[in-house]
């Protein structure tokens, strides 16, 4: 069960989700109504959760471990 949540797809999918909910929740609050500080905080975080999202889709993949640690001297 662990290896699905820490699996690249999970990743991607979770960043993916937090980039939706973020803007939908700051699509409702600018509905609403926001002052100026409320504008940028928003930019801020949408910014933060795209750069989230990018980060995870382009992040190279951790090389697995190999069991003999002399196959690692190359």
């Amino acid at each position: 069960m662990f290896k699905l949540l820490r699996s690249p797809e999970a990743a991607q999918c979770g960043s993916a989700m937090l980039v939706f909910i973020t803007a939908a929740i700051i699509g409702h609050e600018a509905a609403v109504g926001m002052n100026p500080i409320q504008w940028a905080w928003a930019t801020v975080s949408v910014l933060g959760s795209i750069s989230v999202a990018v980060m995870v889709h382009v992040w190279p993949e951790r090389a697995k471990a190999s069991a003999n640690p002399r196959d690692r001297r190359g």
